[in-house]
């Protein structure tokens, strides 16, 4: 059995990304392993005039505390645990740079449905691409609706 030493939480502070990282915090924790919190800053395509390209530089600050408040409240939560988290921000398009951050990892963990709560199917656009590229294993879980 391959070991899982090392583990990335792909968060984004949603309700299954939650769920996730609390799962991810428990298999953590009874194999010792080391942890890392990401979140990735999706940087909004402009389209349009200039008047769009302010709006989207002007929600940056924002898109940027909501990645800190997720990653630190898995440290948070990692903590009360007594396992280290470190945390990670990356800017770009959140599939991408989870896969990019998950080199050197052993195992993403990441919520099925994110955010934008818009369903691919089953499960997320980036959950999907993640799975299907990750060099690594990937556990996806959902939180129980309801």
């Amino acid at each position: 059995m391959m070991p899982f030493n090392r583990i990335l939480i792909a968060t984004d502070g949603s309700d299954d990304a939650n769920a996730a990282a609390a799962k991810a915090l428990e298999l953590a924790k009874a194999l010792d392993a080391e942890v890392t919190a990401l979140s990735v800053v999706e940087v909004p395509a402009v389209f349009g005039g200039r008047g769009m390209m302010v709006a989207a530089a002007n929600s940056i600050p924002f898109l940027e505390e909501l990645s800190k408040k997720a990653v630190e409240q898995v440290r948070a939560e990692g903590e009360k645990m007594g396992i280290t988290v470190k945390t990670l921000i990356r800017a770009g398009t959140p599939g991408n740079e989870i896969i990019k951050a998950s080199e050197g990892y052993d195992l993403v963990v990441m919520g099925t449905l994110g955010s934008s709560g818009f369903p691919h199917f089953l499960i997320g656009n980036v959950a999907e691409k993640v799975m299907r590229h990750a060099p690594c294993a990937v556990l996806l879980f959902r939180a129980k609706k309801g």
